[in-house]
């Protein structure tokens, strides 16, 4: 796949050139791709916020969505899971129930067809989402309801999960979820998106809120979780939202810049961070303190 550190002018879209040579990853050249933003455009009303984000993903990356506040982010995250429809452009996710994949146009599907894309799909909102009641009817009710699971079966996945994100099944098993830290609930999120064994997973600003230990254990949980493969052998592909310079640090992801509702850097961690472009410079200078503002409740 060739990955660029920072993107080519395109006279169409009024990219910028920030006149860094295209690199090349040959680790991923003969990878499937997982999922795939076409030339994706999405305005509200007279306010354009995706340009044209062209972004591929291959099986198994490992890969953090960064910019600044408004670039689209979290408009790009919607589109990749299929909430929202681009304008222009497509969003295409690997059907992983033909062989080899096909790459499918979530546009083009109905409900019913997105709904099982889904199942595939492990999603971390920022806010946890997590439902009323127990930690144990969180993890099983997806389980359950989703995959026709009994509930023998559906609570013995779901110990596993609880499990494997480093928590005390018998301890959290019957706690409210209302009486749950912060990071023991983004640890409990990611637990109900491991027990459906997705192949790719989306991690919306997981560590927002997080003290440095609890933030610290999430780290470790996404590394650790893309790097175990998913059903029938295939390698997890994992999708980051964040501001977390420290996550960056520790995880060392391919990195997608957002700015002006466009990719202005793809690239590695050490690129992104080295680098003295004007765009990306002062926005890893101030990474700290969009982490600790969309901290704050709103």
């Amino acid at each position: 796949m060739l990955i660029r550190s920072y993107r080519e002018p395109h006279a169409q879209h009024g990219r910028r050139n920030f006149s860094s040579p295209n690199t090349y990853d040959p680790s991923q050249a003969d990878k499937s791709v997982e999922v795939q933003a076409e030339n994706v455009h999405k305005s509200f009303e007279d306010r354009a916020v995706l340009k044209g984000v062209d972004l591929t993903v291959s099986e198994g990356e490992l890969v953090a969505i960064v910019g600044g506040s408004g670039s689209g982010k979290s408009v790009l995250f919607k589109h990749l899971i299929g909430l929202m429809k681009p304008d222009q452009g497509r969003v295409l996710l690997a059907d992983r129930d033909t062989t080899p994949p096909k790459l499918i146009d979530l546009a083009q599907q109905d409900e019913a067809a997105l709904e099982k894309i889904r199942q595939r799909c492990g999603v971390i909102f920022q806010q946890n989402a997590l439902y009323s009641g127990t930690v144990h009817e969180n993890v099983m009710l997806a389980l359950q309801e989703v995959q026709g699971m009994e509930p023998s079966a559906a609570a013995q996945a779901a110990r596993a999960a609880i499990e494997s994100v480093g928590l005390d099944v018998d301890q959290v098993w019957d706690q409210d979820r209302d009486h749950l830290s912060g990071g023991m609930a983004k640890r409990i999120a990611i637990a109900r998106a491991l027990a459906l064994d997705p192949i790719l997973i989306l991690y919306d600003e997981p560590t927002t809120g997080l003290d440095p230990e609890s933030a610290g254990h999430i780290y470790d949980l996404i590394k650790s979780t893309n790097d175990k493969p998913g059903p029938d052998g295939i390698p997890r592909t994992s999708l980051i939202i964040t501001h977390d310079k420290d996550l960056l640090f520790k995880l060392q992801p391919r990195i997608a810049l957002l700015h002006d509702g466009q990719v202005a850097f793809d690239g590695t961690y050490e690129q992104f961070a080295r680098s003295d472009s004007q765009i990306i410079k002062p926005y890893f200078e101030i990474m700290p303190s969009l982490h600790f503002r969309s901290s704050r409740p709103r």
